[in-house]
């Protein structure tokens, strides 16, 4: 085994997305794409393998662009996939033969395609594409709710080249499109192409794809994906993925819907109401009950609609992660990304009730790594609630050899959470840290994934508050079993994870060093300029135009408590994020100034929020195992 992990092995490397099983359950095609963008414009290739694993997976495209998002003709025998070939970051439909060979261009515009799905007689395809630009209008001023153009769908009929507008949608952003098995497109749309936070929920629609007419089923619950038809009794339904009501925090939901044929559409029933788990993929299975994906505190399972009781039943568990499920026409086979405790993510197939075995080997090169050891934590929140998360020991050691210096790491989200799979990424890894001697704790409190819908409501208007000390909770029973050290602990985390981190600093001096990584300091700041505007309200607590205050919000911002830090903080941010605007980092950032609280404020220039270009990435990794080695450092060592 080697021991030393440098970064470039993080970063210089590819990972599997889109798997799609084809309709005759053979073959599975997937694209493979760059980690670390070594340009500007980033590259990935198309690939296929055998279902059963009997053959090598087959690089079809060559990858010198971004050829992703395959989707199988109904034959079996061509691939159709979305490329930026002919004009970086403008994608258009190509098609290309299982045997490979040159791919053809189905579309040329000056617009590129958003989304698009091949219907049943593979003469249609059904495109969501933006309106080709006139020349008409020069000015360049930003109006809201025209700065992204809006998603159209059309139906492109490949014998002549002829697209035709689905008019009856008017001027709706379409969102996601599904196919019934008897040619009608099931279609999600919102109002403008930006999230509105004051009208977050979406339309469900129904299309005659012969005749362009519309059915409109109603609003949705808020943030509808996933469309997918099944037909009970001989009655067609839609379900589909959104957050349970009345939100806009909570766990997801599996919704069904009754198709009408003619009038006003029914309740939408929420299939996975009391669940303590919860959805997170659909699959769509001809027209019989679909499959689903649900998050199972650390782990995945696979569950089957049971038409008779409309509940979801078990079938079978994976390991870890897994997500992007797919099925094969019959749905006798499905398709997952999996990642397990000491592999990255790949591909993986076989019976939904069965197990599914590796088809890709995408990073055969970690295997020759020595990584720590990872354990899975149970414990007890301080008023009784179960919790779970995970423990990385540091390579090469056990808990014999502690106490460690340990590093926190906080998900996400909040509605996320850590599975028990591989934690090596490009951000704050756990596996990176632990081959540099820290133990890392990686827990999942309350407000995340995994545990059904009342664990994940439970933060609303409450962030930071009973998730901070469920944190806390798995700390000390680290430092009562001998694994960490209290006088060596460090927290950090990304999104969600950099607010709690921050938080922490705020709360408490018993962290020697913190990592703030596109984090929130203000929760009023973040209702007026992030992208998800009011919908952050629903964590914070409160806007800030319901009066002159105190306003819940500011109890709960991290800046609201930065007289009180004293614990150094590495602020992470991508200059160019939407999710959470750089202000946060640069609030926090002079707010530590101002008290004195040693820090530093590093910015990365055409980032978003999440870190994509090579060179920053390395950074980032190189630069957090830094900050917690200046901080963290063995008190009786020689360099300390």
């Amino acid at each position: 085994m080697i021991d030393e992990v440098s970064p470039q092995v993080i970063v210089d490397g590819v990972a599997p997305l889109h798997p799609v099983i084809s309709p005759d359950g053979r073959w599975i095609a997937y694209t493979a794409a760059t980690i670390g963008r070594k340009e500007r414009h980033p590259s990935s290739a198309i690939w296929v393998a055998a279902t059963d694993g009997s053959s090598s997976p087959k690089k079809l495209t060559a990858g010198t662009a971004k050829d992703s998002l395959p989707r199988w003709a109904s034959d079996s025998g061509s691939l159709f996939f979305g490329s930026d070939r002919m004009k970086p970051g403008t994608v258009q439909l190509h098609r290309i033969s299982l045997h490979g060979g040159e791919a053809q261009a189905l579309t040329t515009g000056k617009s590129g395609i958003s989304h698009y799905l091949p219907l049943a007689d593979d003469r249609v395809v059904a495109v969501v594409a933006a309106d080709e630009p006139t020349g008409e209008d020069e000015h360049d001023a930003k109006v809201w709710g025209e700065q992204a153009p809006y998603g159209r769908l059309r139906l492109l009929d490949l014998d002549t080249g002829v697209w035709r507008v689905v008019d009856g949608l008017g001027d709706r952003h379409v969102v996601d499109v599904t196919q019934c098995p008897d040619g009608r497109l099931a279609v999600l749309s919102r109002a403008t192409p930006e999230f509105d936070p004051f009208s977050p929920a979406g339309e469900l629609h129904v299309v005659e794809v012969k005749t362009g007419d519309v059915q409109d089923l109603g609003q949705t619950a808020m943030e509808a994906s996933s469309p997918t038809w099944w037909n009970p009794g001989g009655v067609w339904h839609v379900c589909y993925l959104a957050t349970t009501p009345p939100g806009p925090v909570g766990g997801r939901a599996v919704f069904d819907l009754i198709v009408p044929e003619s009038g006003a559409a029914g309740e939408h029933r929420n299939l996975t109401s009391g669940m303590s788990v919860c959805p997170s993929g659909l699959a769509q299975i001809a027209d019989g009950p679909p499959l689903a994906l649900f998050a199972d505190a650390l782990d995945t399972a696979i569950y089957r609609l049971d038409p008779e009781t409309r509940r979801f039943q078990w079938l079978s568990s994976v390991t870890g992660l897994a997500g992007a499920l797919t099925a094969c026409h019959s749905g006798e086979l499905v398709a997952a990304l999996v990642s397990t405790p000491y592999e990255p993510m790949n591909v993986h197939a076989g019976p939904p009730a069965g197990r599914l075995i590796r088809i890709s080997d995408t990073r055969p090169e970690l295997r020759a790594l020595r990584w720590g050891t990872q354990e899975r934590l149970s414990y007890s929140a301080s008023d009784g609630l179960e919790l779970d998360g995970l423990l990385i020991l540091p390579a090469g050691r056990g808990r014999q050899d502690g106490p460690f210096p340990l590093v926190t790491l906080v998900h996400g989200g909040p509605y996320d959470r850590f599975a028990d799979r591989f934690m090596l990424g490009m951000g704050l890894s756990g596996q990176w840290f632990a081959t540099a001697g820290y133990a890392v704790f990686l827990p999942n409190p309350r407000g995340g994934e995994g545990h059904g819908h009342a664990f994940a409501a439970a933060v609303a208007g409450a962030v930071g508050m009973d998730e901070w000390t469920d944190i806390v909770s798995g700390i000390d029973l680290l430092i009562a079993d001998g694994v960490a050290d209290p006088d060596r602990l460090g927290i950090g985390g990304w999104s969600h994870g950099g607010f709690m981190a921050a938080w922490a600093v705020g709360q408490t001096g018993r962290f020697k060093a913190a990592v703030m990584g596109a984090g929130i300091s203000d929760w009023g700041m973040l209702v007026a300029t992030g992208e998800l505007g009011t919908l952050e309200a629903g964590l914070g607590g409160s806007c800030g135009w319901e009066g002159t205050g105190p306003h819940r919000h500011d109890e709960l911002s991290p800046v609201s408590y930065a007289s009180k830090i004293r614990t150094p903080v590495l602020i992470l941010h991508g200059e160019d994020d939407t999710n959470v605007p750089v202000a946060q980092a640069t609030y926090f950032h002079r707010a530590l100034r101002r008290y004195g609280v040693a820090h530093e404020f590093v910015v990365y220039p055409r980032e978003g929020h999440a870190i994509q270009e090579r060179h920053h990435q390395l950074d980032v990794l190189r630069r957090t195992r830094a900050w917690f080695d200046r901080w963290l450092a063995d008190p009786a060592s020689d360099h300390a």
